[in-house]
Parts: structure tokens; C-alpha cells; sequence
């Protein structure tokens, strides 16, 4: 806590020991509260005592009795409290005391200015340990947001993905599979390309179209994907083989909702010795989003086993 919201019992004890030495008269003590901004009853009642009876009190009672009441009235005082600190620990010229008085003055204004500035320091400690915990919190909570945003949005693309399989237009199907994976691929933070068309140079029109690159390790991928009634075989594979040793630094990923043939998987095999090139079924993203498996973590499982077995078409998830 702010000391200066409530003076702690050591901190009033100086300044009731200090104020008094520090004005020569009990109106100079009067003065100082004022100029600190009190206009109290306490202080009000105080000036009339003086006024009609100035032996009847000392320098001392007055200042006690003004210091308990402010410290008695809480944050609504909290700005006079700061003032009289502020004019105590900033008094500079002691010729205002009496002679005998000036040496003890200015001891004790050292005295509160030590305990203000350690009191300061342990309370700079604890804000800061409090903004730090505030910190770490507002991080956790964020965390916990991002989470649950990324979740509700696999949970989307999870129905997204379903729905497509009562579809009967292939071409609407088409585009909308496109759409959903690469949804799937920006809920696990890939850096993507979605689809694009590349243009001839000499009017051609399009003469090529990608559905997607996607990075993986700094390394791109083509992803090529297709919802047929039948297993894709050489010809279907090939357009994209062809994409990817067209592109010097390029590996590829070809996803199909109805499997493979035998030839198609054994020409990517064969391409395996120049790039990087994995085979995914649609079902294996169904059974990676209904078990919430990492998207990263399953496909650099699948590229790793083709460097390193030659094996494009495997999978991971079966026994999931």
C-alpha cells in the first residue's frame, strides 16, 4: 500500500516528533497544515484554541491531533497526507527553527526521508511483483483465449470437412475441400498460399492451377487436392509431379478423398529420390480432427518416413 494513504504507525510517530520543531510558533505549525491544503473542523477548533487560549495546548498536541484525523478520514484525505510528506522530506531551510531546535530537526527529517525512501522501494517492489503477476495472468488468460478460439475453429472446419460428404457436385465439393484444408493448415499456424492460377505469357490464359503451398521447416509444399469417385491413379498424380520438378526448391503433397492406385503410389516413390513428395487420404484428417492430433506433427511424420523409408503413402493415424 501507498504510505501516504495511511501514515503507519513509525511514519507518524516522526512526524509528530519533527512538524513542531520545524515552526517556532503553534500558528506557524497552523500555517503548515493549511498551506498542505487541510481546512478541517480539527484544524478549525485547533485555530481557536490559540487564538483564545495558546498555553492551553502545545506544538505537539496540535500536531497529533490534525495527523489522526486525516489519517482517520482515508483516500478522501490522501492528497493533504502526500502534501505534508512532501513538505517535511523536501524541508531544506532549518533557519525557520529554533537554534537549539535545528540540529534534532534536521536529524529527523533525514530520519523520515530514510523511511520514505525505504518504504518507497518495498512499496515499488511489491507493484512491481503485482504487475508482473497482472503480467504473467493477462499472458495465461490470453493463452487460455487463443486456445479456445483456435479449438472452436477446428470444431468448425471438423463440421465443415463432414458436410462434404453428402455433397453430389463434384466441382462445388471440389472448392469448398480446398477451402476447409486450407482453413485447417491456418488453424495450425502454417504459413499458406491458398489457391492461385499461374497466366502464359503470350495470352495463353491459365496453364497452370495450384491449390495451395504450404511451408513446413522453411521448406515449400505444393498441396494438390481431389475428391473422385475412384482412386487416382498415374495420370491424376503426374500434373502434379510434373508442378513440383518444375520448381527447383519444392516438395509436394497430394491429398485425395478416394486413395490411390498402386502405379500412382510407386511413381511417387520413384520421384522420392529428387523430392519430397507425401500422399494423404481425407480420412486422415478426419481421424486427426475427431482425435485433435497436430497437424505439424502428422505430416512431419509422413515426410520423414518418405525420406527416410522411401515410403510416400503411410499412415500414422491408423492406430489412433
Amino acid at each position: 500500500m501507498d504510505i501516504t494513504f495511511h501514515y503507519p504507525p513509525e511514519l507518524f510517530e516522526l512526524l509528530v516528533q519533527t512538524i513542531p520543531l520545524l515552526c517556532r510558533s503553534k500558528k506557524g505549525v497552523l500555517l503548515l497544515f493549511r498551506g498542505a491544503g487541510i481546512n478541517s473542523q480539527a484544524l478549525n477548533e485547533l485555530n481557536r484554541v490559540v487564538e483564545t487560549n495558546k498555553d492551553g495546548i502545545s506544538k505537539y498536541n496540535i500536531v497529533q491531533r490534525i495527523l489522526t484525523d486525516i489519517n482517520a478520514k482515508g483516500e478522501t484525505a490522501l492528497g493533504e497526507r502526500r502534501e505534508i510528506l512532501k513538505r517535511v522530506t523536501e524541508f531544506e531551510d532549518f533557519s525557520t527553527c529554533w537554534p537549539e531546535d535545528e540540529l534534532k530537526a534536521k536529524g529527523l527529517v533525514a530520519e523520515i526521508r530514510r523511511v520514505v525512501d525505504v518504504k518507497d522501494s518495498f512499496t515499488r517492489m511489491k507493484q512491481e511483483r503485482e504487475k508482473e503477476a497482472r503480467k504473467h495472468q493477462e499472458e495465461h488468460e490470453t493463452r487460455i483465449k487463443e486456445i479456445q478460439k483456435k479449438q472452436d475453429e477446428l470444431e468448425r472446419i471438423k463440421r465443415d470437412l463432414f458436410s462434404l460428404f453428402g455433397m453430389t457436385d463434384r466441382h462445388k465439393r471440389g472448392k469448398l475441400l480446398e477451402d476447409v484444408l486450407n482453413r485447417l493448415f491456418k488453424a495450425n499456424d502454417f504459413l499458406i498460399r491458398e489457391a492461385f492460377a499461374l497466366v502464359g505469357d503470350d495470352d495463353e490464359g491459365i496453364i497452370e492451377q495450384i491449390d495451395g503451398v504450404v511451408e513446413i521447416d522453411g521448406y515449400p509444399y505444393l498441396v494438390e487436392m481431389k475428391w473422385w469417385n475412384e482412386p487416382l491413379g498415374r495420370n491424376e498424380v503426374a500434373p502434379h509431379l510434373v508442378r513440383i520438378f518444375n520448381r527447383g526448391h519444392a516438395g509436394g503433397i497430394l491429398i485425395s478423398a478416394s486413395g490411390f492406385t498402386g502405379p500412382a503410389i510407386l511413381d511417387c516413390k520413384d520421384a522420392l529420390t529428387q523430392k519430397i513428395v507425401i500422399l494423404c487420404d481425407i480420412e486422415e484428417f478426419v481421424t486427426l480432427l475427431n482425435h485433435r492430433v497436430n497437424l505439424k506433427d502428422f505430416l512431419k511424420t509422413k515426410i520423414n518416413v518418405a525420406v527416410m523409408e522411401k515410403k510416400p503413402f503411410v499412415k500414422p493415424l491408423s492406430n489412433v
